[in-house]
């Protein structure tokens, strides 16, 4: 479980978020959404340590994690597994070497248990024998399973993810968004995800947090998100003709 906790954020004098509080609940996929501008980035950073907050406080399964020292930080970096925006693989790197990146980094497992470990998470990602591959002989959709596979390589308790299906077409992205909810249950990883993807939103939305103008505006699941009466919400949601046509049926 991810706690935070009356968190507020400025730069320049532009309030970025303005006291946030939600939990994140382990086992679940917990979305964050709102339109570009709105603060679920900024919030991401401050929970996976780029970012302090101006106040408020960030907490691991009750471990203060913001304004700590840098030590207990660490600690807490070494169960986190990040999917980064358009995948982010090292380029200078065949597959296996960018999923073994960070087993090298914060473990000392032997090269054959490494090993091991890069073949269980391509398996597990159904990119099984791939491991030589460079990264410029993959597909969109092959990338981010890389970088899924390089997110989870460590065992993480979290797994933080920021926009998992930009740039890809519908049906790979619906097999993204698949596969971050199987892994989520699988292994009981406490997931947070930004989107804008209504198809994930709707699908994958076990709990959802919308954020409008650097505040909580809304807070739901994908049960009850497209009946909410809230404005703001509904103004992101159907911004398309296709979700208008969703919420008139």
């Amino acid at each position: 479980m991810i706690k935070i906790d009356n968190i507020s954020k400025t730069f320049a004098d532009h309030i970025v978020l303005n006291n946030i509080s939600a939990t994140f609940e382990r086992g679940k996929t917990n979305l964050i959404i709102g339109q570009s501008g709105s603060g679920k980035t900024v919030l991401m950073k401050i929970c996976i340590g780029l970012f302090e907050p101006d106040q408020g406080n960030v907490s691991f399964d009750n471990r203060p994690f913001s304004n700590t020292k840098e030590k207990n930080k660490m600690e807490i970096r070494k169960e986190m597994g990040v999917l980064f925006q358009g995948g982010a693989l090292f380029d200078s790197m065949n597959v296996e070497q960018n999923v073994m990146f960070p087993l090298n980094m914060f473990t000392d497992l032997s090269y054959s248990e490494k090993l091991d470990r890069v073949n269980f998470c391509l398996e597990r990602v159904n990119l099984k024998g791939i491991n030589k591959l460079s990264t410029s002989e993959l597909s969109g959709g092959m990338m981010k399973r890389v970088a899924i596979a390089r997110a989870i390589a460590n065992k993480p308790k979290y797994l933080f993810c920021d926009e998992p299906n930009s740039g890809l077409d519908p049906t790979t992205a619906e097999l993204i968004d698949d596969l971050i909810s199987e892994i989520t249950e699988e292994f009981h990883i406490t997931t947070i995800i930004n989107t804008h993807d209504i198809n994930s939103v709707l699908k994958i939305g076990q709990t959802i947090n919308f954020l409008h103008k650097g505040k909580l505006w809304w807070q739901g699941d994908n049960k009850n998100v497209l009946t909410s009466d809230n404005k703001e919400l509904n103004d992101f949601l159907f911004s398309t003709e296709l979700t208008r046509r969703i919420k008139s049926k």
